[in-house]
This record gives C-alpha cells, sequence and structure tokens, in this order.
C-alpha cells in the first residue's frame, strides 16, 4: 500500500456500531473516518461531501436503504473513485446481491474480526472486489439461479472471445492464476484481458463483471 491516507465514511443507524468502528478505524496509522451518517440519505450526502475512499455501508437503514445509497452513489460521475463495502448481519443473503447489482464493491459481516476489517479496507482501496473466490461461488449458488436479464446486462458484443472466456471463469469464481490455468496463459496476461472486459463493459471492479457475466447469460448457474 502507498503512504497515503485512506479516507472512510462510516453509514450506519447504530450508534454503537458506528463508533465500534470509529474506535477502531481511527487507532490504524494511514487511515482517517471523514464523518459518520445514520441512514441513506444522510450517507449519500456525507459521501458527495467528502468523497471518501471507502463507504462502509450499512443494507438495512431507515429513510433509505443501503442499496439505495450505493445505487446512488455508483451512478454519480462524481464519485466514480468511492468504493462501497455493504455492512450486513445477514452473511450471504439476497441483499447482498442486490447490493452489488447497484454497485457495491463488496461486503462484511457486522462481526467481521477488527484484522479481517482493516484487511479488507486494504483490498478495495486497491480496486479489486471484496469477494474471494470462495465466497463468490457461495453467491452464485445461493443467489443468482434465476433466468438471465439480458435487457439489463447490455454489451456481451464488444468483448473478444477470449475477454468473454476469462469473464465467464471469473463468474465461476476461479482466480486471476486459476484463470491462468484453465487458459494456458500468464496470471499477467488473465489480468489484463479481465482489466480490458471490465473498461469495455463499465464494471467498477470485479464483482460487478460477475453480477454482468449471470445477468447477461454468457454463464448459468448449475441447477442443484
Amino acid at each position: 500500500m502507498s503512504e497515503a491516507v485512506l479516507r472512510v465514511a462510516l453509514v450506519d443507524d447504530q450508534a454503537l456500531m458506528r463508533a465500534g468502528f470509529r474506535a477502531l478505524l481511527d487507532a490504524e496509522d494511514g487511515i482517517e473516518v471523514v464523518g459518520e451518517a445514520a441512514d441513506g440519505e444522510q450517507g449519500v450526502a456525507l459521501v458527495r461531501a467528502e468523497v471518501p475512499d471507502i463507504a462502509l455501508v450499512d443494507v438495512q437503514m431507515p429513510v433509505m436503504t443501503g442499496i439505495e445509497a450505493t445505487r446512488r452513489i455508483a451512478s454519480d460521475p462524481a464519485l466514480a473513485a468511492v468504493r462501497v463495502v455493504i455492512l450486513t448481519n445477514y452473511g450471504l443473503d439476497e441483499y447482498v446481491f442486490e447490493a452489488l447489482r447497484a454497485g457495491a464493491s463488496g461486503f462484511l459481516l457486522k462481526d467481521t474480526e477488527p484484522a479481517d476489517l482493516l484487511q479488507a479496507i486494504e483490498v478495495v482501496a486497491r480496486g479489486e472486489a471484496l469477494l474471494s473466490p470462495k465466497v463468490t461461488r457461495t453467491l452464485i449458488g445461493e443467489f443468482v439461479a434465476r433466468p438471465p436479464d439480458r435487457a439489463t446486462a447490455p454489451g456481451l458484443d464488444r468483448l473478444t472471445r477470449r475477454e468473454r472466456e476469462v469473464t465467464a471463469l471469473a463468474a465461476r469464481g476461479l482466480s486471476n492464476e486459476e484463470i491462468a490455468a484453465h487458459m494456458v496463459i500468464s496470471p499477467l496476461t488473465a489480468k489484463t484481458h479481465i482489466s480490458r472486459a471490465m473498461t469495455k463493459l463499465g464494471a467498477r471492479d470485479r464483482a460487478q463483471l460477475v453480477v454482468f457475466a449471470y445477468e447477461s447469460g454468457l454463464v448459468e448457474p448449475r441447477r442443484r
């Protein structure tokens, strides 16, 4: 990581939860909490005012849900550099999938260990999706077994054959190294194909690429 200070916004309707996160983050060198918000509407206003690197957003809040707040942040060109991480008590539920569709870069359980929270912030700040291959597989298995909605996922024709292949493998939960081994290419080449696919599709990160693959019908969930 660079020595630049990572700026984090906290958006959660539980004051005790915000206080806990703030205490943990404020104790870390290189991280600054730029503000707190108690509902989604306040959260969007906070993010627009401060333009933090990371916004930790609770999924269920009064006034405006975390999903709608995420959607507004992700759709604002002025906030393109902001990465939203959804906070949830519920694990891999359909709220998480909806949040990813709305533009979140990943999610964390609220009972995440402190060290894991700090690592997660670093991962997202680097522009990576906070979805390990294992979590991606679980998410896919649970919540995308539905007919593809090609109307909401245009752009498949923009991808080359290789880019479609790496996108499909990423959607199956493979890491860049696993994709490289499968396709008999270097990890750097796999990463380049992934990056080009994301650029062509306007995907903010790998999580968005996975959602696209399923919504476009490029990959179909395995039936149980």
